[in-house]
């Protein structure tokens, strides 16, 4: 009968071919028919088709919502992505749709790739699992990300096609409501039309308050407050040109450098997440390849040191990850959609007893402690809270010294079986046991298991009593006729296992390493913080030379004062916001007094230059005076902004690169060369005195 299978298989694909086929013509003979297509006629274009992409994206997208798990990331990516497709429901849910559904066919693949590959080893298992979870907020932001630059790049032809329609209407409002006219770029124009609306509206100034709050990036910011300003103030006549098409051009100027450096930051870091992560799907290949051509390994990798070289790697793996991914970040609008209103810590803090407890780690406020937090969060443009940060150490102390604990009970566990199911040879090979020898070492094994039994929790047993029962034949007849050497041999062997066997439970020192990590996971947020400050303070020259161009694009302005100014600058912040806004806030009381504050709280010396300069412009000399070098030498300003990104760029790949190679070194050199080198020299050191004795 089975070897009749494939031919009954055959036979049944034949024939259900054959019934496809008579069904296809008989339908395609009704289609035909003159009714059939009169009506599909009338029908065409009205309807779309029930199969197209379109159609499939948004009932999926309905259908997401119904499962809690994929509801959380769909309604992440909607907040990023409503900010680009600005009252577009229909395109937000079909990208948000179609962003989670091939988030969901790349993880399913690597999941049952991972699940392959480290079936056997259930620790690696559960923590490639947790560790998708963080892929999968990669995936789906470098997808929101390629969107993202797709309107920057839409805005340089917005841009170009403005400077056209601006000569033809000599109307900011009419020249960007003719060019949102485009179908081609559908998220630009949605933009575009928000715009158009604010410069229309009864009161601009409070919509455009209110749209530079949902704008996805500064440069629509600039287009929009620049368009605005020419409304109301009118256009001039600079050395010949129009100041408003001027500062359009300064604006894509601007967005061509940051599609450059985006670009040179895809370039840089494309592979290094990947690197990062490769090596965690390469332990159990290694380490399965070792065993197989050295079996003196075995030891080493199902023991305890290999345990802990792999949750080392592991671990760096996940560090490297981390920090890779807080080191591209490129400013896009990841920033703008955080759920800063109501995360799970704000949730937890609102519990009373939880409240009380938190709050007996947060320091009092006025302490040096509280301000040098404070001053961390403001360095690293943290959206986080106080409270929420202690809530993350708190919690993630605990779970480190649990799972610490748990981890070294395991591989207490784990160093006891394996001395109970271990083969035990008297020599080392190369390459695998031969089944006989296997068969005899495992003899060996069990017939020790018996006498590690009967002195089970007896730290008291010496050799000569391993000896003794073995001579006399109490637990077994395996040592009865045996010489004194070979029971020598064997009791001392024997007495190695009791000993480990007995002293496997857990000692104080391994909770004081245990509290060791919990106190480090503790601090962790911390450094988190510090290392976002300082990859912060790399790019203070790339926003001082914004700052500039701002300027620039104001000082020509009528009625444009040191004031409004500080507002704009404020507007566009993000490494200075905070003294910029407290200078702002202290305005009214002094311009002076609160220019040399802001002096006072900044320490970068290029932008206290143009502090300098408001200075002298509130009191001394006109706007355009006191920043004249920015128009004479633009030139040299944007040179020297290239090659700032250029250095920025090389800074962090070197740092990247360092960063994403590491756990691959750790592998190799850690998990594969040294204990390999180490075994192996010990091995044959000892399989050189076995013989030598001999």
């Amino acid at each position: 009968m089975s070897g009749n299978l494939p031919l009954y298989l055959m036979v049944g694909a034949g024939a259900l071919f054959f019934v496809i086929v008579i069904v296809y013509l008989n339908l395609k003979k009704k289609m035909d028919s003159s009714g059939v297509r009169e009506i599909q006629q009338l029908r065409a274009g009205t309807q779309e088709k029930n199969f197209s992409s379109e159609v499939i994206y948004q009932k999926l997208y309905v259908y997401y919502l119904k499962i809690p798990f994929l509801k959380r990331y769909l309604l992440k990516i909607r907040r990023r992505l409503e900010i680009i497709n600005i009252d577009d429901e229909y395109l937000t849910r079909k990208q948000a749709s179609k962003i989670l559904t091939n988030t969901i066919l790349i993880i399913i693949p690597v999941t049952l790739l991972i699940v392959l590959l480290t079936k056997d080893n259930y620790l690696v298992l559960c923590f490639l699992l947790v560790f998708e979870v963080f892929m999968v907020d990669t995936f789906m932001g470098g997808m929101v990300d390629k969107i993202d630059n797709k309107l920057l790049k839409e805005q340089v032809n917005f841009f170009a096609e403005i400077r056209h329609a601006y000569h033809e209407f000599n109307m900011v409002e009419e020249a960007i409501y003719q060019v949102a006219q485009d179908d081609e770029a559908p998220e630009m124009s949605r933009q575009a039309e928000k715009i158009y609306e604010v410069l229309i509206s009864d009161d601009p100034e409070s919509e455009l308050e209110k749209y530079y709050d949902v704008a996805p990036n500064s440069y629509l910011k600039e287009f929009a407050g620049v368009s605005y300003l020419t409304k109301e103030f009118g256009d001039r006549t600079v050395n010949g040109a129009s100041l408003y098409l001027k500062n359009l051009n300064n604006i894509t100027q601007e967005m061509q450098l940051e599609i450059l450096k985006r670009d040179k930051l895809d370039y840089v870091f494309q592979s290094l997440s990947i690197i990062a992560i490769v090596p965690i799907l390469a332990i159990e290949p290694i380490k399965n390849w070792a065993i197989s051509q050295f079996s003196f390994t075995q030891s080493f990798y199902n023991g305890r040191t290999g345990m802990i070289m792999q949750m080392l790697v592991l671990l760096l793996t996940f560090v490297c990850y981390v920090l890779i991914r807080k080191l591209k970040d490129n400013g896009s609008t990841n920033m703008n959609t955080k759920n800063t209103e109501n995360p799970w810590q704000a949730k937890l803090y609102k519990n009373p007893i939880i409240k009380k407890v938190i709050d007996l780690f947060i320091p009092n406020q006025g302490t040096k402690e509280y301000k040098k937090l404070k001053e961390n969060l403001k360095e690293a443009a943290s959206k986080d809270k106080m409270e929420w940060i202690y809530i993350n150490r708190i919690v993630l102390c605990v779970v480190t010294f649990i799972a610490s604990v748990l981890i070294i009970s395991y591989l207490h566990k784990m160093t006891i079986n394996n001395v109970y199911t271990d083969p035990t040879a008297d020599y080392n090979i190369v390459g695998q046991m031969s089944e006989k020898n296997l068969k005899t070492a495992m003899q060996l094994t069990e017939s020790d298991n018996k006498y590690i039994d009967y002195y089970k929790g007896n730290t008291q047993v010496t050799q000569a009593d391993i000896e003794k029962i073995m001579s006399r034949g109490i637990v077994n007849k395996d040592y009865v006729e045996a010489k004194d050497e070979e029971i020598e041999i064997a009791a001392e062997r024997v007495l190695k296992k009791i000993k480990t066997v007995n002293s496997e439970s857990m000692q104080w020192f391994e909770l004081l390493l245990a509290m060791v990590f919990a106190i480090i996971a503790y601090n962790a947020p911390i450094w988190m913080l510090v290392f976002q400050a300082k990859m912060r303070q790399m790019e203070m020259e790339d926003e001082v030379m914004q700052f500039q161009t701002i300027i620039l694009m104001l000082m020509k302005i009528e009625r444009v004062n040191v004031e409004i100014i500080l507002e704009w600058l404020e507007r566009y912040a993000n490494i200075f916001k905070e003294p910029i806004s407290k200078c702002v806030n202290n305005y009214e009381s002094g311009p002076w007094e609160a220019l040399e504050q802001l002096k006072e709280d900044v320490s970068y010396q290029d932008f206290i230059r143009i502090v300098e300069s408001l200075q002298a412009a509130v009191e001394k000399i006109p706007i355009a005076d006191a920043f004249d070098e920015l128009d004479t030498e633009r030139d040299y300003y944007q040179a020297k902004r290239k090659e700032s990104n250029e250095r920025l760029i090389a800074r962090k790949g070197m740092i990247g690169k360092g960063i994403g190679f590491a756990p691959m070194v750790v592998l190799f050199v850690g998990y594969l060369i040294v204990p390999l080198v180490f075994i192996g020299m010990t091995s044959m050191n000892t399989s050189m005195n076995s013989l030598s004795t001999k």
